[in-house]
């Protein structure tokens, strides 16, 4: 049983928002009411300034309206705060309540709590954690760690920091991103006023200068027409010197027009050129966007636009990507309730391998910055026959996998593989 002691206040200094310390000294023993030998510790056991970081941390807020309305406490009406203020209310009361929310965490991270209690000191518990931070798994390592039998203050001081801290970084990022995706787009208004201008100034040469080829035209016949009928003979030095000099405009106003046309056509391509960028630059916005919110989704603060992520029944094929990334690729999946299937794209694994794989699984994976050409094609030729979906990744992070199985159409796919 571990025993209480004199908590130190540690003032952690994290940005100028923070005009005081954090006491942590009001944080108490992970394990407050265990008695006999060490144990798992019980939700209620907790003191109440840690329940609201489990429930924001360890629980989606469509899981934590789904156990609520099990238990009769959550009406369709209520917000996303209530539904928050309600659980951490159950969490500090010892009745069947407390006892359901405990378990559905169980349920929730039952992976890492398995993970978790493999540690057999103090250290390793600590070293778990860590290494969870690291990969990003932080919900399960969150409620594995606070429950741990050999978990100490220290451990649950250092977990509550990280996971504080944490929030802030991802508000800030999110921030950025929106503050990025603004200044793009006010770039954009001035791009396309300033071809706007360039285009009507160009049209509008033109026109000159088509009018300027009539009038001296027409000027050319009608001094012809007059010379031939009143000049005579020896006037046909000046006739010609007259044609001459017609042809000389002409020829500068033919190279004027070129010219202006060549402008033209450059002023063209680089309108041409900023509206990819623009394009290329929403596309990444919209995809940061994805991965922040399926960031925050795992953290359990979604965005009221996110369903509730189940994949129960389904096989997910990945295609390429980095070797040191599938345990935790495919630990992500299972804990979805779904099955991963992998494919290095031909580095180790044979492409006669492939057919098989695409004939088992539900939808095909694949990053497009870690595949390369000829598996990228061969993965969608084999979807198309057998009339599977597939979807190419920004990238081979575990975000851009996370923000792909977030996306609203998973949810058809899924109902269907079950």
């Amino acid at each position: 049983m571990i025993t209480r002691g004199p908590a130190p206040s540690i003032a952690i200094k994290t940005s100028p928002v923070l005009s005081r310390p954090l006491d942590l000294s009001a944080i108490p023993p992970t394990l407050v009411r265990r008695q006999a030998a060490p144990r798992r510790t019980k939700i209620w056991e907790f003191n109440t300034n840690l329940h609201c970081s489990i429930i924001g941390t360890c629980l989606s807020t469509a899981e934590l309206r789904q156990v609520l309305q099990k238990l009769g406490m959550a009406s369709a009406g209520c917000t996303d705060h209530e539904l928050h203020g309600v659980a951490v209310g159950v969490a500090g009361r010892h009745d069947d309540a407390a006892r359901r929310l405990h378990k559905s965490l169980d349920h929730r991270h039952k992976l890492a709590v398995s993970q978790f209690a493999k540690a057999s000191t103090e250290d390793a518990v600590r070293g778990l954690w860590r290494d969870g931070v690291r990969r990003g798994d932080i919900p399960g390592a969150y409620w594995a760690v606070l429950t741990h039998p050999l978990t100490s203050q220290d451990i649950v001081r250092e977990a509550f920091g990280e996971v504080h801290m944490l929030s802030h970084l991802i508000g800030s990022a999110n921030r950025a991103d929106i503050r990025r995706l603004c200044q793009l787009e006010a770039e954009k208004a001035v791009l396309e006023a300033k071809v706007g201008r360039q285009r009507q100034a160009l049209h509008e040469a033109v026109v000159t200068r088509d009018e300027q080829i009539r009038q001296l035209r027409q000027a050319l016949t009608e001094r012809i027409v007059s010379a031939e009928a009143t000049c005579a003979p020896t006037d046909d030095a000046a006739l010609h010197g007259v044609i001459a000099d017609t042809e000389r405009r002409l020829a500068v106003e033919t190279r004027r027009r070129i010219a202006l046309q060549e402008r033209l056509a450059v002023t063209q391509a680089e309108r041409d050129g900023e509206r990819a960028g623009r394009v290329s630059a929403e596309r990444t916005g919209v995809a940061l966007r994805q991965e922040v919110d399926a960031i925050e989704a795992s953290l359990g603060a979604p965005p009221e636009n996110l369903p509730a992520l189940r994949l129960d029944g389904m096989v997910l094929l990945y295609v390429g990507g980095r070797p040191n990334q599938v345990a935790h690729l495919r630990a992500m999946v299972e804990r979805l309730g779904a099955e991963l299937l992998h494919h290095d794209g031909g580095v180790e694994n044979h492409q006669n391998l492939l057919p098989g794989l695409v004939s088992r699984c539900d939808f095909a994976l694949f990053p497009v910055d870690c595949i390369s050409h000829d598996a990228a094609g061969m993965v969608k030729t084999l979807c198309r026959q057998a009339g599977k979906r597939f979807s190419p990744l920004r990238s081979a992070s575990v975000t851009s996998l996370l923000a792909a199985l977030q996306a609203r159409e998973m949810a058809g796919i899924a109902e269907a593989a079950e």
